[in-house]
């Protein structure tokens, strides 16, 4: 994970929270800014909520990247996607968080505390950071993912 000056946006509901916790600290760890949208706590709490906390930061340049986690990963991914210009994904792997930074310029990692253990999620945490978007032959098929902004 190489640091960057622009923060990278966290959030997580309360399935999450354990993970986004040990996340941000790794992150810390590694040099990067933080912003940390919460929860703080296991109490129950609705996972849009953090999802669009997370997107509005990204888009309005906040944050160069947003991490969400919750139980399965599914719900953020699905909550932060209602936004343009954001490209959320759910991670299982070093694999796909490679792929999805390269050929599709994902903005946002998503991750399933319940699905998938804490040593892959921060080892996926670290390529999708320090993968660089390949453009090229990939532009004009993410250009066309927000209808009507194609390139």
């Amino acid at each position: 994970m190489n640091p960057a000056e622009t923060p990278i946006a966290l959030g997580a509901d309360h399935a999450g929270v354990a993970l986004k916790d040990s996340l941000r600290a790794a992150l810390e760890a590694a040099g990067h800014p933080v912003r940390d949208f919460g929860t703080h706590g296991d109490g129950s709490v609705d996972y849009p909520d953090f999802a669009h906390q997370v997107a509005r930061a990204v888009t309005d340049g906040q944050a160069i990247f947003g991490v969400l986690v919750c139980g399965s990963g599914i719900g953020m991914s699905i909550a932060a996607n209602r936004h343009p210009e954001i490209r959320a994904v759910v991670v299982h792997n070093t694999t796909e968080a490679r792929l999805t930074r390269a050929h599709n310029n994902a903005n946002i990692a998503c991750f399933g505390a319940r699905t998938v253990g804490a040593e892959v999620v921060l080892d996926s945490l670290s390529a999708f950071l320090s993968t660089p978007y390949e453009g090229g032959r990939h532009e004009r098929r993410v250009s066309k993912i927000n209808p009507g902004q194609e390139a």
